[in-house]
């Protein structure tokens, strides 16, 4: 990754490779327990595979940073945040979906990494990412799909003929006649329960393994709020006589010895919370019914407080690693 003219990094690129090194630290740990513990020969490539992109992105995020002269964070240690040798927590199937899930995510966090990237090699090594992830996704799903547990969004039928709102109705959603779901509201109602149910799963199996009381509390009303909210979404999409996607609840353990540390999970959680305050806005953004509009600000409202509790949590533990930050000027003039 060699540069012309010293050109330093912008704080945009510097915010993007220091949260890409702290989610490939925390990725690593969970595909490294996963590793240990996956029994279906077909799983187990897709799961090796998403640790060596992990590794690998560790390796070059790590060698940019001591040659920009930056420090290298901290994040997540192998030796620090998993234990591999403790009891399966989740099945077979749930790791495989949470992995293509993470995958997703990833593939939506480097497509704006490389839009911010301004740097030619920040910007190849962003673009490699790209290439990485989309393979990997294409993999991931072609092996949920074979394996029969890829969940489809609803179909719908086409039109008879292209049509213009002719009417400020169409807006209605608390009172009158509601008219049907658009195809952009459907998708969002219908990923917005999947994620929630992925959420949901993991929180289950995190409130059993944790080992803090505070962490358990907090899990378990995480795991409260993804049930409301897929009550309230799958509500919506039933009136419509619309299907749901099913739950992965079933596919937790009763184990309740902890493989993570209590960091590594509320970091993780956090991290899921704040991705789903952003998909929230997104849904806002694209539905033109009221009473969806009135759900995501309420139900955003309500994430946005679960989050700053989680980030309140990690900074009583100590926990909460600090991302580089501008100069103070003032301090720098006191001093």
């Amino acid at each position: 990754m060699d540069t012309e003219h010293n050109i330093k990094l912008t704080s945009a690129e510097i915010s993007q490779l220091w949260t890409s090194y702290i989610n490939s630290t925390m990725s690593k740990c969970f595909f490294l327990y996963f590793l240990e513990k996956v029994e279906d020969t077909q799983i187990r490539p897709i799961i090796q595979h998403a640790l060596d992109l992990a590794e690998s992105h560790i390796q070059k995020l790590t060698t940019l940073f001591e040659k920009e002269n930056w420090p290298v964070p901290h994040g997540f240690k192998e030796e620090e945040d998993v234990d591999i040798k403790a009891p399966r927590l989740f099945s077979d199937t749930f790791m495989l979906h949470f992995i293509q899930s993470m995958g997703e995510i990833a593939l939506n966090y480097y497509s704006v990494s490389q839009t911010l990237a301004v740097r030619s090699d920040i910007n190849q090594y962003y673009a490699e990412c790209l290439a990485e992830l989309s393979q990997f996704n294409t993999m991931a799903k072609d092996l949920s799909l074979s394996k029969g547990i890829f969940i489809r969004a609803p179909y719908i039928n086409p039109p008879e003929k292209v049509a213009f709102v002719q009417q400020q109705s169409y807006m209605t959603g608390w009172l009158g006649n509601r008219r049907p779901l658009t195809a952009m509201e459907i998708t969002n109602l219908y990923t917005n329960i999947q994620r929630n149910a992925l959420g949901k799963a993991t929180m289950i199996g995190f409130s059993q393994a944790s080992n803090s009381k505070e962490v358990r509390k907090y899990m378990v009303r995480g795991k409260d709020i993804s049930s409301k909210h897929i009550e309230i979404f799958g509500s919506i999409l039933s009136e419509a006589d619309l299907p749901s996607p099913m739950t992965w609840d079933t596919q937790v353990t009763a184990s309740t010895t902890s493989p993570f540390s209590d960091k590594l999970m509320l970091a993780s959680t956090s991290y899921l919370t704040a991705i789903g305050m952003g998909y929230y806005g997104t849904s806002l953004a694209t539905c033109t019914r009221r009473d969806l509009s009135a759900h995501y600000v309420r139900l955003s409202a309500e994430i946005a407080k679960y989050a700053e509790d989680g980030a309140n949590l990690m900074i009583n533990n100590g926990w909460m690693e600090e991302p580089p930050l501008a100069s103070d000027r003032d301090k720098l003039a006191r001093q």
